[in-house]
């Protein structure tokens, strides 16, 4: 979905699908297929008889994953011929940079304001362009030139994601959206769990039971067994494996969302006492050799390498993780480790809430000099027709100029990308998929995904395991259902533009959290260390902030 172009969930979602998530960055879209489309559903708003050919320039991030076939580049690309052909929209980039350096890029292009004619920002960015004059109002050019499917498509949640990006009743920007439902699962190696008669984690305590006889053990037989696979930004949300938000979920704590305080108002997650709970466990966790003692310091890819070598064998994750698993499950052909998709278990009685954003962090804005702003509402026209119910002609945009799957990644030059904002891959895979029967699916996502998952259950095809750990009848999708039917999940209160503090200290706030919470998991300082963070941080701008957060509040219950 969308799904936001961090490496690690690149790789996972590039393995996934070729679609955009999630988000975060970038993402599987999972998209529903409109109803057979007439010839002029994918068309702009604005089209006659004949487009007149008008050009737009954007900033690129080149990926790794992304592939050109021969002769072509970000300058020349069927992609990008085909938007020419279809829909009148010339694509020239003012700049390409590599994925890894281009926010930081983009911070410059603002700075030096220097903007091409759209660029993706994140929330932040668009409250500072929006102040400085520097974007347009998109009211009009969006309400003229947007077909219904896409007014329709960019409102399935209500409007609630097109209300961030409104300013004093101005559209300033598009979503880049993304399916907020998107849940956390705990992965656990079930032969494991088979081999040394553990039952599946129900509980929180099952959970560091079983990460304990896993260190005990040693099932994979490396000589450096750990209970739980963590990397070194475990609290953010860019890190899709081996993070540890569904850990303090778990402990009904929350990762940096502002939650009801019971009276009226919201507060900020990081300093409730159950946030401390779940530290003192993560303590205890470390102390007893459970977690790699040299976590802080590796990045996601690197401490996944403990997943795949078998020196650990539980890892919280998105639902693509299994696309991640599959590089250490399967060898030479063969499935050599077998996981497992649990729901985060709880501390106690009371169900775990998964927490979820609202589905968009970034959004595409135009810039004030910008000649050609339809032009950019005809590029997210076209992306989300085609990428809905594309014509075998538009598997241009996906595939490239053969049109044939061949690992190239071309939907990422796709310059303008959203996903939807639902879905029902749960309820619909799991079932088609045990029963092979393709008749109930209903989206270009549940095809692609059936077919995909069947190669490895009806041809043995290895390299679709991971599907089949996803879309399954015992797989992560298989799991949605009954936490969207018992609103199983926690939802940020606040969806506002951030306010003034937070501009000047959130950045501030998190480092010094992430500070604390590492020096207490690593056992550096007593867990008491925490309360002393909450006083800290409420002088630090976050009682400024929690002032701020609801007085907006006050006028958006």
């Amino acid at each position: 979905m969308k799904k936001k172009q961090k490496v690690l969930m690149i790789v996972a979602m590039v393995l996934c699908l070729a679609l955009t998530a999630c988000g975060k960055g970038v993402t599987n879209n999972g998209t529903d297929a409109s109803p057979s489309p007439s010839a002029s559903a994918s068309a702009p708003a604005d089209q006659g008889e004949q487009l007149e050919v008008i050009e737009v320039s954007t900033v690129s991030p080149s990926d790794q994953y992304l592939k050109f076939d021969e002769g072509e580049n970000f300058e020349k690309n069927a992609v990008y011929d085909a938007y020419e052909k279809d829909i009148g929209v010339k694509i020239t980039n003012k700049w390409v940079a590599d994925v890894s350096q281009f926010k930081e890029k983009v911070k410059i292009t603002i700075a030096s304001d220097d903007l091409p004619d759209f660029l993706l920002v994140n929330a932040t960015q668009l409250k500072e362009l929006t102040e400085a004059d520097m974007i347009m109002d998109l009211t009009e050019v969006y309400d003229q030139h947007a077909t219904e499917e896409t007014k329709k498509f960019l409102t399935m949640d209500g409007g609630m994601q097109m209300k961030t990006a409104t300013f004093d009743g101005k559209l300033m920007g598009i979503p880049s959206s993304y399916n907020p439902f998107q849940f956390q699962t705990l992965f656990v190696r079930t032969d494991w769990l088979k081999e040394l008669n553990l039952p599946e984690p129900k509980t929180m305590a099952d959970m560091v039971a079983i990460a304990e006889a896993f260190k005990a053990k040693d099932p994979g037989g490396t000589g450096t067994p750990y209970g739980l696979a963590v990397s070194k930004n475990p609290f953010s949300i860019e890190t899709g494996v081996t993070g540890l938000r569904a850990f303090l979920n778990g402990y009904h704590a929350y990762e940096n969302i502002w939650i009801e305080d019971g009276n009226g108002g919201l507060v900020n997650s990081d300093i409730q006492p159950e946030v401390k709970n779940a530290l003192a466990a993560l303590q205890d966790m470390f102390k007893k050799g459970l977690i790699d003692p040299e976590f802080a310091v590796k990045d996601t890819e690197k401490a996944a390498e403990l997943v795949y070598d078998n020196s650990i064998g539980m890892v919280f994750g998105a639902s693509w993780t299994p696309a991640q698993l599959v590089k250490g499950a399967v060898k030479d052909g063969k499935v050599v480790q077998e996981w497992g998709a649990f729901p985060i278990p709880s501390v106690d009685s009371n169900p775990t809430l998964g927490q979820i954003g609202l589905g968009v962090d970034e959004y595409y804005v135009i810039s004030k000099k910008a000649k050609h702003p339809e032009g950019v509402i005809r590029l997210l026209n076209q992306w989300i027709a085609v990428d809905n119910h594309p014509t075998e002609e538009q598997k241009v945009y996906e595939f490239g100029k053969d049109r044939v799957e061949k690992g190239n990644n071309y939907w990422l030059l796709s310059p303008l990308r959203v996903g939807k904002q639902m879905d029902n891959n749960g309820e619909i895979l799991p079932k088609a998929i045990e029963n092979k029967d393709p008749s109930i699916l209903e989206t270009k996502d549940h095809k692609t995904r059936y077919e995909r998952a069947m190669k490895y259950v009806e041809d043995g095809d290895t390299s679709m395991w991971w599907e089949y750990l996803i879309s399954g009848p015992k797989g992560v999708y298989s799991l949605v259902p009954d936490i969207q039917k018992n609103k199983q999940y926690l939802q940020n209160k606040f969806y506002g533009a951030p306010t003034p503090t937070m501009v000047d200290r959130q950045e501030i706030l998190l480092k010094k959290r992430d500070e604390v919470f590492f020096k207490i998991i690593m056992n550096q300082v007593s867990i008491d260390e925490f309360d002393k963070f909450v006083a800290e941080w409420k002088k630090l701008g976050g009682d400024e902030i929690t002032k701020e957060v609801n007085e907006w509040y006050a006028t958006h219950k």
